[in-house]
């Protein structure tokens, strides 16, 4: 593990490098549409099929945004009944290699990769990946201890 000098909190021993999580979620046309009207988003890739027909896709695709959305649910998951009070730092290296299509199967796995004890920051791996096991998202999350 590596750790740089500091006080030990109780959630970086609760939340040990190597330690794995996994969520699924079927992206529905409903989820598309609702994070469309609540980002604003509403570019032809996400919500005109006729369109996208025209493209190499060949039909609508998701928001990036709404793959980090997911794995802020296995952020959130992960971190239940760990003691203190933890935030998202942020998102680094966020990556959508592939499209996520309406329909596809999302496997999110969140693991923690490094804790720096002496800032209160535990950064993990995480990657999300299609019923065809391919990569479709992939980002470092940092978690930030502040209580």
């Amino acid at each position: 593990m590596h750790s740089r000098q500091g006080t030990i909190h109780p959630a970086h021993e609760a939340l040990p490098v190597g330690k794995s999580i996994t969520v699924r979620k079927t992206v529905g046309e409903t989820d598309v549409y609702l994070f469309a009207g609540i980002s604003g988003d509403f570019a032809p890739l996400h919500v005109d099929e006729d369109y996208m027909r025209g493209t190499k896709y060949g039909r609508r695709i998701a928001h990036g945004a709404l793959m980090l959305a997911y794995m802020s649910r296995a952020s959130t998951a992960m971190a239940v009944d760990v003691p203190g009070t933890i935030v998202s730092y942020g998102y680094d290296r966020i990556r959508f290699p592939k499209p996520v299509f309406i329909g596809d199967t999302v496997t999110v796995t969140y693991a923690i990769a490094e804790h720096d004890v002496a800032a209160g920051k535990i950064s993990s791996r995480v990657t999300c990946t299609n019923q065809r096991n391919e990569v479709v998202a992939a980002a470092t999350h940092i978690l930030k201890i502040v209580e």
